[in-house]
């Protein structure tokens, strides 16, 4: 009797489909991770642009103290202005205060706690103020 050739075996077939299926799993599960870093990296990107937008808002008059609030639902910012730790308020001349002095502004933005690992990014820079006047 002669035995016909040319075709697969069960267990042939088996084994393909079994590596197909590994093979795969692991490209989608690349692929979901892909995605997700694109989504991770977007919210980033958004929540820096909202930073730099809020900082630019409060450089134009910066007054000393703290304010909050929320963007779209759903990121929240914090900002924080105050006077410059390393600001002495006098000129290296000694001819006496300066007219201005410098202010720290921070803007924090804050996004993702539901279900998600909470993130949070932060902007700050320095901005010259009027000095406050001399007391009655």
């Amino acid at each position: 009797m002669k035995r016909a050739s040319g075709g697969f075996s069960l267990i042939e077939v088996l084994v393909a489909f079994v590596i197909l299926a590994l093979t795969l799993s692991v490209v989608m599960r690349i692929f979901s991770g892909g995605l997700r870093n694109v989504a991770l990296a977007g919210d980033y990107s958004r929540a820096v642009l909202l930073a730099e937008s809020r900082l630019a808002e409060l450089s134009v008059q910066p007054l000393e103290g703290e304010a909050g609030g929320e963007f779209d639902g759903k990121y929240r910012w914090r900002s924080t202005i105050h006077p410059w730790a390393d600001d002495a308020g006098a000129s290296s001349a000694g001819a006496g205060p300066l007219p201005v002095r410098l202010m720290e502004i921070e803007v924090r933005v804050a996004w993702g706690e539901e279900g998600g690992r909470p993130r949070e990014i932060g902007l700050s820079t320095l901005q010259l103020a009027a000095a406050p006047g001399p007391g009655p």
